[in-house]
């Protein structure tokens, strides 16, 4: 057996993620004195911003500069993707003119490490001025930021991973988690599902997975069923014709019964077989989803009980079947 290759000690590769693992141990510690503070007041300044925000009839305005800044709009765009309405707003555009952005209705959410960057000024004097709520990311405590904010949250200093302490590295990072943890537990708050997720993401594999099945199924004369009773030589003709490689089988009053799948033909074949009723070839009780099902789930239970079909089933009585070429094509996988 080959031996692990091991780099030597020394070279330029062994040095690049030695430096990589230092910097995320020194910003895993970041988020651990984080994770910390929320036993203090840092939770308590969390929790009313959840709630300032929450009751809120206006948007989230995000704010800040630089690194911040940028951290800052993604912060926003998680919020708006989330069922939290917010849009970032540039602190130097603010003081030309986007100041008209902000309304009374909503609460400003303001980064800045230090708390004394100079470009926040108009925005905190604007909200002061007309009584927006403002809840702030800082690291200071005794910062202008901090005292004007009505709602401080005070990040624990941490070391940035910049060998200088200089970069915004961990410092960053932390502020990032807590607008991850804020836009969730915002959601929480909402019982934002994973269908009011889709319709802030319609396209692409992700706007894929989370439609629902019943817009992959086919239906209606599509559907290969029979009932109970029916002869294997009149079964088999359906699922030729309709070509899922399946049959559902209902009773009289048209509740799901069983299926047979084209297996279940190659496994059972033999004298006589044609002659049979189809409930002594079916699986019973098979297994079905409903048409609200979401598409990444229903993929989910075709790929691990490897199916190639699932009914879908309102009520008891089929009403469609998804393929799990279907779900293939529409890139859900």
């Amino acid at each position: 057996m080959t031996a692990p290759h091991k780099l030597p000690a020394s070279s330029p590769a062994a040095d690049a993620i030695a430096s990589a693992r230092r910097t995320l141990a020194t910003e895993r510690a970041g988020i651990e004195a984080l994770a910390r503070a929320l036993d203090g007041s840092v939770g308590e300044a969390f929790a009313a911003a959840v709630a300032r925000i929450a009751e809120a009839r206006g948007r989230v305005i995000v704010t800040g500069m630089g690194k911040s800044g940028h951290v800052g709009r993604k912060i926003a765009a998680t919020f708006a993707s989330t069922g939290t309405p917010a849009h970032f707003v540039h602190p130097a555009e603010a003081s030309h003119g986007d100041l008209g952005m902000i309304q009374p209705d909503d609460v400003i959410l303001a980064m800045s490490w230090s708390g004394e960057t100079k470009e926040l000024s108009d925005i905190v004097a604007h909200a002061a001025r007309f009584g927006v709520t403002m809840i702030a990311f800082t690291s200071n405590a005794q910062s202008a930021l901090a005292k004007a904010a009505d709602v401080p949250i005070v990040l624990p200093k941490a070391d940035e991973a910049c060998p200088n302490g200089l970069a915004p590295t961990t410092s960053t990072t932390m502020q990032l988690a807590l607008g991850d943890a804020l836009a969730v537990a915002l959601l929480e708050a909402r019982g934002f599902s994973a269908h009011d997720f889709r319709v802030f993401h319609p396209g692409g594999k992700l706007g894929a997975q989370l439609k629902q099945v019943g817009e992959f199924m086919h239906g209606g004369d599509e559907l290969p069923v029979v009932t109970l009773g029916t002869r294997m030589g009149d079964v088999v003709p359906v699922m030729t014709a309709k070509g899922f490689g399946c049959v559902l089988v209902t009773d009289a009053s048209g509740h799901l019964k069983g299926i047979v799948t084209d297996g279940d033909l190659r496994r059972q074949m033999g004298d006589g077989f044609l002659e049979r009723a189809v409930e002594t070839v079916m699986t019973p009780d098979p297994i079905s989803v409903a048409p609200d099902t979401l598409a990444a789930e229903a993929l989910d239970i075709l790929e691990k009980r490897r199916k190639g079909a699932l009914a879908v089933v309102a009520e008891g009585r089929p009403i469609g079947l998804v393929h799990v070429l279907d779900l293939l094509k529409a890139g859900v996988a």
